[in-house]
């Protein structure tokens, strides 16, 4: 009784709500996304405390917990810097310690310009309901730019405890390639805000000593491998250059320089063409973008045959993409290799993949893994909403 206390609370906590819900045809057969709460305005990501609770963050700059099927707002929270793509982006759940329950919030911040801040928190309840206390700044984003796109925002705990920060360009891709710029980054930092002594930069004069890898446009999906510790993300690229990269520390992931994408509208070229010696290469790219985001492997046993899939949301595509990716160089595949290459030095490659349409529920934000085995999702939309994805 005591092991299915979580998942019953869970189920108790995510109620579906009366919205109807949407059927998805797929290779585990038909699928049915079922409302769970909402609406919310514009959902951005969602994570679970270890009783079940969701947490939903609203990009505007609101974080609400669901239990009974209720959204119960969490007050405390920093000041967001709301507008065009900015706001209230990634929340990470820690470990419960000592009855403390803290919580990593990454969101636009404006002060002489606009940049990326990541906070730790704690969470408590009084009788006045939830709130966050002792919020400690523990990264910002330098320098600050008076753009309001391409902030990035994912968080990521590696194995060890250090967390991941991904960081857009701001919409200026030469800052990407700047090593002291924060910019177009993956940052490594401790939980204290400190810089881990194994980080691939530190120490190195002329770079700064928080950066992990660098090259990237805008990172919209970050899962870090439970076991082994691999980094995968999901990054936005131009037109025709969304990519999936399997991420490692010190490399370099070529934007501007290198891209599958082209120009928008004029479709020119960019950089100095799709490969160069000394950046990575993705696994798989989009040509038509389908601007992904979110992103979790499916691990459990609710979907027959998806075991070991990888999933993301698509906001331009409206829907979900499944891909499966294959490391060993004699497994059949379906699409060329396109290699990034693990620390095993054997080429990651393409082995299966299957879109999903979400029709009428449109644009999909982000895509988790649920404690019960279930996967979820949030519909990017000013009543946009959580699902979970039902055989």
């Amino acid at each position: 009784m005591i092991r299915l206390l979580p998942m019953l609370l869970l189920a108790a906590a995510l109620a579906p709500t009366s919205v109807e819900s949407q059927s998805f045809t797929s290779s585990a057969g038909l699928l049915k996304a079922v409302p769970v709460t909402g609406p919310l305005v514009f959902p951005w990501s969602i994570a679970w405390l270890p009783d079940g609770t969701l947490l939903v963050s609203e990009r505007p700059g609101r974080l609400n917990l669901i239990r009974a099927g209720k959204q119960l707002p969490v007050a405390g929270l920093p000041r967001v810097a709301s507008g065009g793509q900015g706001g209230l982006f990634d929340v990470l759940v820690l470990p419960a310690d000592k009855g403390r329950q803290e919580l990593v919030l990454a969101y636009a911040w404006e002060e002489g310009g606009k940049s990326l801040r990541v906070a730790r928190a704690t969470l408590s309840e009084s009788n006045t309901g939830w709130k966050l206390e002792g919020l400690t700044v523990l990264f910002d984003l330098l320098p600050r730019s008076g753009t309001s796109h391409h902030f990035g925002g994912r968080l990521a705990r590696l194995p060890d405890g250090t967390l991941l920060i991904a960081t857009g360009e701001r919409g200026d891709g030469d800052r990407a390639q700047n090593p002291l710029d924060g910019a177009g980054k993956i940052h490594r930092i401790n939980l204290d805000g400190s810089v881990p002594a194994d980080n691939p930069f530190r120490g190195k004069q002329g770079w700064l000593p928080t950066v992990w890898s660098l090259g990237h446009r805008n990172i919209q999906g970050l899962w870090v491998d439970p076991v082994n510790g691999d980094v995968w993300a999901t990054e936005h690229g131009p037109q025709g250059g969304d990519e999936v990269n399997l991420v490692r520390p010190g490399r370099n992931y070529g934007w501007p320089v290198i891209t599958y994408g082209v120009n928008y509208g004029s479709g020119t070229k960019i950089g100095e063409g799709v490969a160069k010696a000394g950046m990575e290469q993705p696994v798989l790219y989009w040509k038509p973008s389908i601007a992904p985001a979110g992103l979790t492997r499916y691990d459990g046993d609710r979907y027959g045959g998806w075991k070991g899939s990888f999933l993301s949301g698509a906001l331009a595509g409206e829907g979900l993409s499944r891909f499966r990716v294959g490391f060993d160089a004699a497994a059949p595949r379906t699409k060329p290799a396109r290699a990034a290459v693990p620390s095993s030095g054997v080429p990651a490659f393409l082995t299966e993949e299957e879109y999903l349409p979400a029709g009428d529920l449109g644009r999909i934000r982000d895509v988790r893994t649920g404690p019960d085995g279930y996967l979820y999702f949030t519909t990017d939309d000013p009543k946009g909403r959580v699902y979970r994805l039902e055989p």
